[in-house]
């Protein structure tokens, strides 16, 4: 009866000549697959159909069993929008007609306000509005010279190098002091007399190292830029210059404190470096007085602040565009 061997399910379509039904059975063999879950009839397997012609000219429709490859072949795409009548309905939501809907008032007493961002009008310790208010305070007022030269500091690469170069020659802390007066103590116990070697370290204190400067000492002072007051460090910078000893600012003390086992540090000084060292320790040098013993001329002219804020920045323009107009207008 049927052309092929098609194992599967036969089910009369319609029993007509083929002229009859020419349409139906041209859009039946543009789109042969309907549909991966329908079910075969006896065995209750997912099916797929096929148009197939008998030698009598009539229309059958053939149900084949799916492989599971055929069906994830027909299975829809992730993400693929499903037809209308398939989507999900949203459940209505009930509303009680006996509760009025107003709009939420957010005066004082009524309706709680929305989150937001309430850093501005939290009470800050006194130490950070200090802080913040000195910030303001040299923005907005003319810096002299002499202050304004510790806002600029040493670039970043050059003060790795330079810290590099510091941490070399720590002191000795209390515990490597202890061990060191242990091994002399029991040598001297033995009779033995151990040679002390005067050792090469990064000296501190401003009156020390002022001392090391006015002698000549000196070959390299680093001095922090944020020292509280600054009247203590303010004239450093002038002293190596005339003593015509390197010297450059840096971030800042609590980071100078480190490399000699304090909190803080406002100033430290190199007086020599060992012979494998020379080479680092000139460059280091070089780019140091050429950013800041090179630049003295300049920066002791150079006053900081003035930078107004934005509401008398606009203020200010204002004015000007006011004045601007009236002296258009007497000139016409």
């Amino acid at each position: 009866m049927i052309s092929g061997s098609i194992a599967g399910v036969v089910e009369h379509m319609a029993m007509f000549p083929v002229d009859t039904m020419k349409p139906q059975i041209q859009a039946m063999v543009s789109c042969p697959v309907k549909s991966a879950s329908m079910m075969c009839k006896y065995r209750k397997e997912p099916v797929s159909s096929a148009v197939v012609f008998d030698s009598g000219q009539r229309c059958h429709r053939v149900l084949h069993r799916c492989s599971e490859s055929h069906l994830r072949k027909m299975a829809p795409k992730k993400g693929a929008k499903l037809p209308t009548g398939v989507a999900k309905r949203k459940a209505e939501k009930v509303v009680n007609p006996l509760f009025e809907k107003r709009p939420k008032q957010f005066g004082i007493g009524g309706a709680l306000p929305p989150k937001k961002d309430l850093h501005r009008f939290v009470k800050w310790p006194q130490v950070v509005r200090i802080q913040r208010k000195k910030m303001i305070l040299k923005q907005r007022l003319k810096v002299p010279p002499p202050i304004h030269q510790f806002s600029k500091t040493l670039d970043k690469n050059l003060a790795t190098s330079l810290f590099k170069m510091l941490l070399k020659y720590r002191p000795e802390d209390r515990a490597q002091k202890k061990e060191r007066l242990l091994k002399r103590a029991q040598a001297e116990a033995e009779g033995k007399t151990p040679e002390v070697k005067k050792p090469i370290i990064v000296k501190y204190g401003l009156n020390h190292v002022t001392y090391l400067i006015e002698q000549n000492k000196a070959q390299l002072v680093v001095i922090a830029h944020d020292v509280d007051p600054i009247e203590l460090v303010v004239w450093l910078p002038a002293l190596c210059r005339k003593m015509e000893i390197p010297y450059c600012i840096v971030k800042g003390k609590a980071r100078l404190g480190t490399i000699v086992h304090k909190k803080t540090a406002s100033v430290l000084c190199l007086t020599s470096v060992k012979n494998e060292d020379k080479m680092d320790f000139s460059r280091i040098l070089e780019a140091i007085k050429a950013n800041f013993n090179d630049k003295y001329d300049e920066t002791r002219k150079k006053w900081g602040g003035g930078v107004m804020g934005s509401k008398s920045q606009a203020k200010t323009k204002a004015k000007e565009r006011l004045m601007a107009k009236e002296a258009a207008q007497r000139m016409t």
